[in-house]
């Protein structure tokens, strides 16, 4: 679906070239700015179905097979690492507790893949334009570019900038500050859970459902994680991500 999707916007907005006038006939009768607003439309609409195909959960339930289980059906059912990385503090006779064990490379990358997620909605609902759904809370700085935007919101808002660093450090020092060395595997946490299920949903799971919403987060997160490298890529180096500037 994700490839598809650029092609599916280009259909849709030169769509009047290839339907009927027949089908057009309504919109002959509205002004230009109606039209363009309706084609506006339409193509918020297919972007946003064909990310949701790519970023939501399968509606296809967890397979009971081993391979289904594992969170690498794209890599044959193995971890795609062909250096060796995942692995490489086992081969490090030389240097011990040199490089990081699994449980830090697996609470890593999906803390990274979380704010990963948050940052990509971030900045698609604070884009002014384009395909931005223009958000704004009242009383704080406006700034459309998301690249000067934490800049301008540290200097006009301190107190809140400093709520904020507060906060996401109390936050990082509860995920593996009193739970030990996860470094070296010596950690009494599980990668990734910090506790935090006010409402009881993962009691209410399976656990079958919770390894498989397990592999979801960690997919979705990796996605994001493609997807704010592109926005930096985008700016970076104007034309690298095609797909960027059909969504404007």
């Amino acid at each position: 679906n994700f490839p598809c999707s650029p092609l599916l916007l280009v259909w849709l907005m030169n769509a009047n070239d290839s339907i009927s006038s027949a089908s057009f006939s309504l919109f002959n009768k509205l002004n230009l700015n109606s039209i363009k607003m309706a084609k506006l439309s339409l193509a918020l609409a297919a972007a946003l179905a064909a990310s949701a195909t790519a970023f939501a959960p399968s509606t296809v339930g967890p397979s009971t097979t081993a391979l289904s289980a594992t969170g690498y059906e794209e890599t044959g059912g193995e971890m795609w690492d062909p250096l060796g990385l995942y692995n490489l503090e086992d081969a490090a006779d030389t240097f011990p507790n040199m490089f990081p064990k699994s449980q830090f490379i697996e609470e890593a990358e999906i803390k990274h893949g979380r704010m990963a997620m948050l940052g990509w909605t971030g900045v698609w609902a604070t884009h002014v334009g384009g395909m931005g759904l223009g958000l704004h809370f009242p009383g704080f700085p406006v700034e459309s570019d998301w690249t000067k935007a934490l800049g301008v919101f540290a200097a006009e808002e301190p107190a809140w900038f400093g709520a904020i660093l507060m906060f996401i450090a109390i936050a990082e020092g509860e995920s593996v500050g009193h739970s030990g060395d996860n470094w070296r595997n010596m950690s009494t946490k599980e990668p990734g859970n910090l506790g935090f299920d006010p409402w009881g949903l993962k009691a209410k799971l399976s656990d079958e459902r919770q390894e498989y919403y397990k592999i979801i987060e960690k997919k979705n997160g990796r996605a994001a994680m493609i997807a704010m490298a592109s926005l930096f890529s985008m700016e970076a180096i104007p034309g690298s991500v095609p797909v960027m500037d059909i969504l404007s």
